[in-house]
């Protein structure tokens, strides 16, 4: 399958840069984008916030695993929420028409991005801070991901020609 043919899927961790990342690269693969956080928003009539403070986070990973699951699309790259990779089968749903990319930050880097952690709309346990969920999570990108891209450093359209380079290669072995 070419990649032309799939989609390129974004997961790391809130703050990574998956959205930004995410439109400038469709742009430059000529593909659709998706952001799995704005489809939960839309289908629910409501943020994502609004949903962790009255459902709960666990609610939320359901809500955010029944919209994965309903997404039939190709040629587009999708930003995934961060907590996507909680679920075995969105993500294998996800993967199974794509390339899974993992956008590797650093913690002081997302700490220095997400600075409105209580009003974000994170999937997290009460009182869980961003260490905590950085060190929860990471593992869960690495296990998932096809591709990874260290994003130290790198400006969001130097990321985007990491990506490209990587998923090229990935093609070719």
């Amino acid at each position: 399958m070419s990649i032309k043919e799939a989609n390129v899927i974004l997961v790391g961790m809130p703050g990574a840069g998956k959205s930004t990342v995410g439109v400038i690269l469709a742009k430059m693969m000529s593909l659709g984008f998706v952001d799995t956080d704005l489809l939960i928003q839309t289908a629910q009539n409501r943020s994502l916030q609004d949903i962790v403070d009255k459902d709960g986070h666990m609610a939320l990973r359901r809500i955010e695993e029944a919209v994965i699951l309903s997404l039939d699309i190709s040629n587009h790259v999708i930003a995934t929420g961060g907590s996507a990779v909680y679920s075995h089968a969105a993500m294998t749903h996800l993967k199974s028409g794509g390339l899974s990319v993992f956008l590797n930050v650093d913690l002081p880097t997302i700490e220095s991005r997400v600075r409105d952690i209580d009003t974000r709309g994170l999937a997290r346990s009460p009182g869980q801070g961003l260490g905590d969920l950085f060190e929860e999570r990471c593992p869960l990108y690495e296990r998932y991901a096809d591709v990874t891209v260290d994003c130290s450093g790198l400006t969001q359209e130097e990321v985007c020609a990491a990506i490209l380079k990587k998923i090229k290669v990935s093609q070719l072995t």
